[in-house]
This record gives C-alpha cells, sequence and structure tokens, in this order.
C-alpha cells in the first residue's frame, strides 16, 4: 500500500504527464474534397479540387490571406517601373524549401519557363500570356530563355509584360505561377510530386498520398511564417457523395466540406444552423458544345437548346433557391466591367422554347425526328439533377437527351484531353477578379477551352484588350469579345451563378466566406 505522501507524488506525475500530452497533442484538420487531385504538380492542374491542396503546399510571389485579399507570398516586397511593364520582386531572405535549401530568383525563372513550355503541357500555359514572349514560346516560335524573366541575383526576381496587366499581382497567387525546386525537379524528373520526394514551399509538406482515401499534409518548419500556422496536419478526404461527405461531417469525421446536397439544403440549414456556409462567389456553372463536332458546329442549334433550358426551374427548384440563373460567362461583381447578357434573356420561358422549337423543326428536328444528344457530367447529386432537369425540359422540342455520367477526374480529364463529348457540364471558379480570366477560355488554342472554340475576332479583341492602357477601354474592348464569343456564338452556355455551399465545424477559426471560395490551412485553427 502506497503511503499518502507518494501517492501524492504519484498523482502529480500522472497530472504533468496528462498535460503535456494535451499540450503537445497534433491539431489535425480532416478536410473533405469532392475528388482526388489529377496531379500535385502546380504546372499540371486546373480544378480547384488541386488548387486547394496547392495552396497549402506551395506559395507563391503573392498569397491570399484568409479573406482572399493578395498579401506578399514567397515575395517580401516588388517594385513596378513607370510604364507599368516591369516587376521586381525581392525574394524572402528566409524563404526555403522543405528540405533547408533557399527558394531562389533561378527557382521562379525555371518555373515559369517550365510553365510555358509545350512539352510540359500546362493546361494553364496561357495564363502567362501577359509575359513576354510566352505565347510565342508555347507556339514553339520562341526559345524558353526568350521569356521576359531574369533572375538579378538570387533573391531578385524580374519580370516584363508585354503591356500594363491590371490583374497581375492576383494572378501570382495561382498554382500555374508557383515555383517548383528546380533542384528536386531535376533529381526526380518524372517523379518529384510522391510523397518522399515532392519539396515544396509552403505551410505544409506531402506526407502521404492513398488514392480514393486521403492526402496528408504535415506542418512545414521551414515556411517562414511556421510560428503562426496553428494546425499540425491537414487531411484531405475525397468523396464525390455529398450526402455521404454530411454524413461523415455529422459523425466527426470530417471538420468541413466545400459542397452540399442542394436538394437537402433547407433541412441542412435547419439541422447545422450556421455551420451551413453559403455566400457570393465568383464563379460560372455551364454546359460547353464540342464546337469542332457536327452538328453542335451550328450555332443555331446551341442557342436553340440554350433559349430551352429553365435557368430559373435550375436555380429555384435544383439548387433551392442557392444559384443565380446566368445569362453572361463573366459574373457579376468583376468591379468596372459591363458585359453583354443573351438576348433572350427578358423573355418569358414559354416563348423561349416556343422560339427554340421553330428553330429546331426549321433545321428538321421534331419529336418524329428527334436530335439526339449525350450530355457528360461528373459525379454529384447536384449535377446530375441538373442534367434530369435539361433532359425534360429539352424533350419536348424533339431533342432525344441520354446521360453520361463519370468521376471528377476522368470527367476532366476528357475535356482537358479535347476527347469526344456532344456537351459537357463544367465550372469556372475565378483565379482573379478580372472578365479576361473568364473570356480566355474561348480564346483559340487555350488548353480549357474544352469547346474547341476559334474565332478571329473575338482572339483579336482579347489581343486589343491585352495591350490596352486605359481601363475603360480595356473592359469595353473585353464586353465586345464577350458579345461575339458568349452572347453570338455561345463558347460556352451559361447556366447558373455560383454561391460557395460549404459545411463548417464550428470548433475552426479563420474560416470566413469570401468571393473566391478559397480557404488555405494557414489561416485556420480549431479547438
Amino acid at each position: 500500500m502506497l503511503s499518502s505522501k507518494f501517492k501524492s507524488f504519484a498523482t502529480g506525475v500522472a497530472l504533468f504527464a496528462l498535460m503535456s500530452s494535451a499540450a503537445f497533442a497534433e491539431t489535425i484538420l480532416n478536410r473533405g474534397s469532392a475528388a482526388d487531385p489529377e496531379s500535385l504538380d502546380p504546372h499540371k492542374t486546373s480544378t480547384t479540387y488541386e488548387a486547394d491542396l496547392l495552396r497549402d503546399l506551395f506559395t507563391g510571389l503573392m498569397a491570399q490571406d484568409k479573406d482572399a485579399n493578395v498579401i506578399p507570398g514567397a515575395a517580401e516586397s516588388y517594385t513596378l517601373s513607370p510604364d507599368g511593364k516591369v516587376y521586381t520582386f525581392k525574394l524572402r531572405a528566409d524563404g526555403k524549401w522543405s528540405d533547408g535549401s533557399p527558394v531562389t530568383a533561378d527557382d521562379f525563372v525555371f518555373s515559369w519557363q517550365r510553365a510555358v513550355n509545350p512539352e510540359t503541357a500546362s493546361e494553364y500555359a496561357y495564363l502567362l500570356a501577359p509575359v513576354v514572349n510566352a505565347e510565342d514560346i508555347t507556339a514553339k516560335k520562341m526559345k524558353l530563355e526568350d521569356l521576359g524573366v531574369k533572375a538579378i541575383d538570387p533573391l531578385t526576381f524580374q519580370v516584363t509584360l508585354k503591356a500594363p496587366t491590371p490583374y497581375f499581382l492576383e494572378m501570382l497567387t495561382h498554382q500555374a505561377t508557383y515555383a517548383v525546386s528546380k533542384a528536386n525537379v531535376m533529381a526526380h524528373p518524372t517523379d518529384f510530386t510522391k510523397p518522399g520526394n515532392l519539396v515544396s514551399n509552403g505551410a505544409y509538406t506531402l506526407a502521404e498520398f492513398v488514392p480514393n482515401d486521403h492526402i496528408k499534409l504535415v506542418k512545414n518548419p521551414q515556411f517562414f511564417d511556421a510560428a503562426n500556422v496553428k494546425i499540425d496536419a491537414v487531411n484531405y478526404i475525397p468523396n464525390e457523395d455529398r450526402g455521404a461527405a454530411v454524413k461523415r461531417f455529422e459523425a466527426g469525421e470530417l471538420d468541413m466540406y466545400g459542397d452540399l446536397p442542394t436538394e437537402q439544403l433547407a433541412d441542412l440549414r435547419t439541422k447545422f444552423g450556421d455551420q451551413i456556409k453559403i455566400g457570393p462567389f465568383l464563379g460560372t456553372y455551364y454546359y460547353v458544345f464540342k464546337t469542332s463536332k457536327k452538328p453542335w458546329d451550328d450555332v443555331k442549334i446551341r442557342q436553340a437548346i440554350s433559349m430551352a433550358v429553365d435557368r430559373d426551374y435550375l436555380a429555384e427548384k435544383v439548387w433551392g433557391n442557392s444559384m443565380i440563373p446566368a445569362y453572361s460567362f463573366v459574373p457579376p461583381g468583376v468591379a468596372g466591367y459591363k458585359g453583354p447578357v443573351l438576348d433572350y434573356s427578358t423573355m418569358s420561358q414559354l416563348d423561349r422554347e416556343d422560339a427554340a422549337k421553330k428553330i429546331l423543326s426549321d433545321l428538321g428536328y421534331s419529336e418524329a425526328k428527334p436530335l439526339k444528344m449525350d450530355i457528360h457530367y461528373n459525379t454529384s447529386e447536384n449535377h446530375k439533377n441538373v442534367a434530369i432537369a435539361i433532359q425534360s425540359q429539352l424533350k419536348p422540342l424533339g431533342i432525344d437527351v441520354t446521360l453520361t455520367n463519370t468521376d471528377t477526374k476522368t470527367h476532366y480529364g476528357l475535356l482537358e484531353q479535347h476527347g469526344d463529348f456532344d456537351v459537357a457540364r463544367a465550372a469556372w471558379i475565378a483565379d482573379y477578379k478580372d472578365p479576361e480570366n473568364f473570356l480566355a477560355l474561348c480564346k483559340s488554342g487555350t488548353g480549357n477551352n474544352y469547346a474547341e472554340y476559334s474565332n478571329k475576332d473575338y482572339d483579336a479583341l482579347l489581343a486589343t484588350a491585352a495591350a490596352e492602357g486605359d481601363a475603360t477601354k480595356r473592359m469595353k474592348d473585353l464586353a465586345d469579345a464577350e458579345a461575339i464569343g458568349v452572347t453570338r456564338d455561345l463558347c460556352v452556355v451559361p447556366l447558373l451563378y455560383y454561391s460557395s455551399h460549404n459545411i463548417v465545424s464550428s470548433k475552426l477559426g479563420g474560416w470566413d466566406i469570401n468571393v473566391m471560395d478559397s480557404h488555405p490551412t494557414r489561416w485556420m485553427s480549431k479547438q
């Protein structure tokens, strides 16, 4: 039997051990995601699922705060030439890769050359189009070393632009402009993104990647602001079934998830209260026709189908009033831009349907001789419900619609590789708050131009806008381009303007609604 004195000592030791264990316990965030990334190579990604991960792993020259405002990232400061064309970035002296080596200007030169290199086949190579000679390099007309970037010294990176570019600094928060470690890529040219190989300069490093199960990131002690990063580890957990993800959230297996089954939205709001986060979001939900394929190369058919789609029904019934009917590609909320809308936006739905039916009838289509069309969409109850609704709306017009569903990775792989389809579901979430970011998707040869649309007048207006120094004239050029490519030719068929739909645990701090729906783990805490 222990003496009372020894019992007191033992109790004290046990209590100290418990307190120490609690003090050093890992804080782990379980982030639900709708899909696994296609890649963790910043220059070979294109979806928001990948962007979330890469914001945690890497830091661009500029970064985003918790409200998606632009702040210094790998560069602590910059200067701009009087003509607005030359940016000179001073990199952080304490900027390091996760292996302890310094982040240098040469890493950025190597990475930007890699991004525009046609051999890289980056979907986002066009993002660097404002940089001198970038487009000609991607088109194989010039050499990599002709790109308008250079390392003045190990910590000074200089970029020369073709013309003043208002959105340039915000563009630098996008993964296509991130640096990768030149030494690491040279050492592991084909597998530098694997766990154990990947070297990154963000708040986190890659620890595990188990496809269809989880991706684990751990805090990067080499990160310049590591002292203020409160989450020790992040598990990205893919789940395309939105309803199942909500159940996992309720069970405490997920701390947040970036989408919701909207048919359940009213009940979810009642059940979870302010843990349901619905907010404005700079994005457009759209369908895209394969315009290089008959009969979808006929703009009359595209216009008839667009007219017949009841966007109000989609917004109100399918999305539970959490989306807004869209009649332009560029969503509202871009400062200084007043773009065109589809001509039939003010017509009643019945009048639209009558007009669409006449167009199709004149082309020889009817219920007796239907136009056959397949809608391709990625796995989601919401996307499925949209496709079913449109299938029903088009049937009376003599359009026989079939539906093809694949997982997200396969779906976007098909679109990015310009595979075969009739019409496909897609969405564009702004990379930066400028209409050019949307309209570039219809530019000839652009990697994300899923429609394979091409129009010389459209391209010329985008080029004129890119070289225009007057902000008002530039916006007018972009609006004129949208009037040709979208309003007239329907290079995309805008259906809905997005709202963000998140479910977020009340235990999380540092998570705020913003129009980019960008939420780097760096800013979060967990009780």
